[in-house]
């Protein structure tokens, strides 16, 4: 594996306490480019969830994998209490990355 390139399970949000969405990755900051400007179609993009609240490193994508498989099956309260056992003000994480951030508002699926 390339060394720039790290296994992480990550959750993505619209906003504080809005929707969520759980996701695996080899290269976050280009899937974080991918779900901010629009350029995948489907959940994330319908329902403007683009918001970094939380992520964690694996070792191999096989293990990042499993755990994104567990997250998915939690229920909202978990994944809520998860998020906020780190980052309690549902901070975008992608800004210390270097990404801008987000213009305020929320989108409704079209």
């Amino acid at each position: 594996m390339r060394p720039d390139l790290q296994p992480m399970v990550y959750l993505l949000a619209s906003h504080r306490q809005g929707t969520l969405y759980c996701g695996v990755t080899s290269n976050l900051p280009a899937r974080l480019h991918q779900h901010r400007e629009g350029l995948l179609d489907g959940f994330t993009k319908d329902y403007g969830v683009r918001r970094l609240v939380w992520f964690e490193p694996h070792e191999t994508m096989e293990f990042a994998i499993t755990r994104e498989k567990r997250i998915k099956k939690w229920n909202r309260a978990w994944k809520i209490a998860l998020i906020e056992e780190t980052n309690p003000d549902w901070r975008d994480l992608a800004i210390d990355m270097g990404f801008a951030p987000l213009a305020s508002g929320r989108v409704l699926r079209r």
